[in-house]
């Protein structure tokens, strides 16, 4: 048996993003279906080489194939696209309200998404005068159930999708504060959905509360979620108004008309 060539040096990731990169911009640059002739002699590689990128491409849908040995762009780069230029609004629509917000509570205030089973930090308006210890960095990651933002997304789940992201994720804890039952969530979530506010009582981190509300397009659809983090013994209730406020007018730069105002001034806080 042949002993595997150990000194070959292995092709460097960069070099095969680069080859991706180029088929990709050899099809952006086409309208109609382009033969996989064209990109090999348009690239310089090889047509097996060039074969064996499209295809793994295709498989993520990245690349389609409407005839054989023929290529175009596929819908999943439309789809991600459709997905920054979201988030991209959501960013620009927030970040003003974000920081006349701030200068109300003196407290950080962070735009989060969801991806998956975590949510992203987006956006953040912060000042040192905050006092606060731990500031999440803008494309921080944090668990869904663990995070007052998080929640908002997981309330709208239904619940076959709740219980799957319960088995998925395990819903393991960080503090002693972290809901890790199943039963537990699913009656915060109730509340959630009840007053369109979200808290997360020292559950990620201790020492810190937040308190979130969601963001909506002109679709109804949830996507994003403002929240005001503290110390835990500074947090306060009269932010809620101001908060939600906020997160309507984001909410309404995006398009979206809600049916009814929720009021908010009677929401509990979890004990």
């Amino acid at each position: 048996m042949t002993k595997p060539d150990r000194s070959a040096p292995a092709i460097p990731t960069v070099q095969v993003i680069e080859r991706i990169f180029a088929l990709l911009e050899i099809l952006a640059n086409r309208e109609e279906a382009v033969s996989l002739k064209e990109i090999s002699e348009k690239s310089g590689l090889h047509p097996s080489t060039a074969h064996r990128i499209l295809n793994d491409l295709a498989i993520g849908r990245f690349v389609e194939r409407p005839v054989a040995g023929n290529y175009r762009l596929g819908m999943r780069l439309l789809e991600l696209g459709n997905i920054v230029k979201a988030r991209l609004s959501v960013r620009d629509a927030a970040l003003a309200p974000m920081r006349e917000l701030h200068k109300l509570t003196q407290q950080p205030v962070n735009l989060s998404v969801r991806q998956g089973d975590e949510i992203v930090y987006v956006e953040r308006a912060y000042s040192e005068r905050s006092g606060m210890q731990v500031v999440r960095a803008i494309g921080g990651r944090a668990p869904l159930h663990l995070t007052s933002v998080g929640k908002l997304f997981l309330a709208f789940d239904d619940p076959q999708r709740l219980r799957t992201y319960a088995t998925r994720t395990g819903l393991s804890g960080q503090t002693h504060n972290s809901i890790t039952q199943l039963p537990v969530l699913e009656r915060e979530l109730s509340k959630a959905r009840q007053y369109g506010i979200a808290r997360d009582d020292e559950e990620l981190e201790l020492g810190v509360r937040c308190m979130a509300a969601g963001i909506y397009d002109d679709q109804n659809k949830l996507v994003a979620g403002l929240s005001i983090s503290a110390p835990a013994d500074r947090i306060d209730e009269h932010w809620l108004p101001k908060l939600q406020a906020t997160a309507n007018a984001i909410s309404a730069a995006l398009g979206y008309k809600p049916k009814e105002m929720r009021a908010i001034h009677s929401a509990p806080s979890r004990k």
